[in-house]
């Protein structure tokens, strides 16, 4: 029997944890049991967007009201019908938000496989790699919960920046990035600051401001209630909170100053929005991060988008631990309070929820 939090698509506040009967395994198929994986705000993006970018197309549930969030984090091979895949295996991967996932193991090479099930197989490939801790550059065993909570989101905030510095910024030299104060702002301002090519500004609630400037990643942070008070020189804006009113505000005060308009999450996903959007600047573009790395992998070859990834990625965990905490929920129902929590913005920007059935 496996459990899984299983989330009606039509309001995430309706959430609860159900029993399924276990599935046989066929031919290359590979039973894991998931063993660590974090909750954030990146996770209710994909559910906000899990319609529209089919993120509820990798987990279904039995019906096609509810769906499985996808959540990143490590998981253990117990049950194995794959010849080269042996039983105590761990892999960081996509995960339902449960206790097990079947995959059927294809384009396998000496770090990694893939699920080939036909659910699958149109899906973005990035999602549907499963990497061999033993094997993984990113992995380190000390820093096993900043991979957790941040891996995915620094591998957006990675190509936030690398896709402004690929286009020279579109001729700005500074750059505002909302919801300034969650995991992916805080990783693609890091990179941008120590790539120093644009000034950059944070915009966050008012009571994140402090937290924010804490970080020194930021040349300077601001409330909402201060976006009107920014110099209207030539800037690009990197949307992160999904919160349409902000994006108005932005594309009005700057107007043909905003070179570009980037829309990456929705971290205030069920904020009202107030007007249409903006019909003033650039039209606003969503940034999808497997296509910028796509790009790049036909641009640089994939070792060496690894290598820059890698060296960014570690630098940035080692300076996380300074600011981030890893909170475990442990159990069923813990781990039910943490998705209820991060869903409603109970959990502070210095914390990341760690989950263990």
């Amino acid at each position: 029997m496996s459990t899984f939090l299983e989330i009606s698509r039509a309001s995430m506040h309706e959430a609860t944890m159900q029993d399924s009967p276990a599935a046989e395994l066929g031919p290359n198929q590979v039973r894991l049991s998931v063993d660590r994986f974090g909750i954030t705000a990146n996770n209710i993006t994909y559910g906000v967007f899990g319609v529209m970018m089919r993120y509820w197309e990798f987990f279904p549930a039995a019906d096609g009201e509810h769906g499985r969030l996808p959540v990143w984090g490590f998981g253990t091979v117990v049950e194995s019908r794959h010849p080269d895949i042996a039983t105590g295996r761990r892999l960081y991967g996509y995960w339902p938000l449960g206790t097990e996932l079947v995959v059927t193991a294809g384009r396998m090479d000496e770090r990694s496989f893939v699920d080939v099930a036909e659910r699958r197989r149109d899906l973005p490939t990035p999602y549907n790699r499963y990497i061999f801790t033993d094997s993984d550059p990113a992995y380190r065993a000390e820093r096993e919960d900043m991979q957790v909570l941040l891996w995915p989101l620094f591998y957006t905030s990675f190509m936030v920046e690398d896709f402004l510095d690929d286009n020279a910024n579109f001729g700005a030299a500074t750059t505002v990035i909302s919801s300034a104060s969650s995991k992916t702002a805080i990783g693609a301002a890091y990179l941008l600051k120590r790539r120093g090519a644009s000034k950059v500004i944070g915009l966050t609630s008012a009571s994140n401001v402090e937290f924010t400037k804490s970080l020194g990643c930021y040349d300077e942070v601001l409330n909402y209630d201060e976006i009107e008070s920014l110099p209207t020189v030539l800037t690009t804006y990197v949307d992160i909170s999904g919160n349409r009113d902000v994006l108005q505000r932005v594309h009005h005060h700057f107007a043909d100053k905003l070179t570009y308009s980037m829309i990456v999450g929705d971290t205030h996903w069920d904020a009202e929005a107030k007007l249409e959007l903006p019909a003033v600047g650039p039209k606003p573009e969503f940034l999808f991060a497997p296509v910028q790395m796509a790009k790049r992998i036909k641009d640089w070859g994939r070792d060496e988008l690894e290598n820059k990834v890698m060296a960014s990625w570690h630098d940035f965990t080692d300076w996380s631990t300074t600011w981030l905490e890893a909170r475990e929920a442990r159990g069923p129902e813990a781990i039910a309070a943490a998705y209820h929590d991060v869903l409603n913005g109970r959990v502070g920007p210095t914390v990341g929820m760690v989950c263990t059935f």
